[in-house]
């Protein structure tokens, strides 16, 4: 059952306003949205990618946790690699990745960007993107998804969730748990506007074949070009 963490009433609080829950929030298909400020969001929302690094592979001696990341980052594990695609209240659109070096800006716009690129797994943070949610009116949509940049040709392997925690309130969690066949890449959540200051996050873990089908998926218009990193 969830937890209400909140004050001992004083008789001075205004009954109107509900505590905020920081239980963990999980999106399945029979939950699959939940609105971001009823969460309690607000300020900096930050996105978290991680993953089993050796994927299907036992660890050497039945290693575990950081010193299983680090092995699998000495034999060449898996990369996944944290993307967003973003539409803006002035129809600006764009992406936010590592190939292509495009890592974005949190203090102007897009208002996301990436951390940094965790090419091996090893990294025990594993790839982080922030939002800057006091910018929230001038950002329509964005699409949080991942792709195999390396290793195993397959989700199904890897294990790869994803965290949405806001400043305050629940971390919101979606797990890449679907079938995914051969696909190398997968739309994880959407982040649809609401009346200018609410997001509405929505579970998608639909698996693409690449950024193409991606954006003719969800109607981005982009014009695509290879890349690297």
């Amino acid at each position: 059952m969830p937890i209400d963490y909140s004050k001992r009433s004083t008789g001075q609080e205004s009954s109107s306003t509900p505590p905020v829950s920081l239980s963990k929030v999980t999106l399945t298909k029979s939950a699959p949205s939940v609105s971001l400020s009823k969460q309690g969001g607000g300020g900096r929302l930050h996105v978290n990618l991680n993953w089993n690094a050796q994927g299907a592979t036992p660890s050497a001696g039945g290693a575990g946790g950081f010193l299983k990341r680090i092995l699998a980052g000495a034999q060449g594990g898996i990369d996944l690699d944290l993307a967003c695609m973003y539409e803006l209240a002035d129809g600006r659109k764009g992406v936010v990745q590592a190939l292509g070096n495009t890592f974005g800006s949190f203090d102007g716009p897009p208002y996301v960007q990436l951390d940094a690129d965790d090419r091996t797994g090893a990294a025990v943070g594993g790839e982080n993107l922030f939002v800057n949610l006091a910018h929230a009116g001038e950002i329509r949509r964005l699409l949080v998804f991942s792709f195999i940049y390396s290793g195993v040709a397959n989700f199904d392997q890897a294990g790869a969730v994803v965290t949405l925690t806001p400043a305050r309130g629940a971390p919101i969690e979606v797990r890449l748990d679907e079938r995914a066949g051969g696909a190398r890449m997968c739309a994880i959540a959407l982040l649809t506007n609401q009346g200018g200051h609410d997001f509405v996050v929505s579970r998608e873990v639909r698996y693409v074949g690449g950024h193409q089908e991606l954006d003719r998926t969800y109607g981005w218009g982009l014009n695509w070009t290879p890349g690297r990193k």
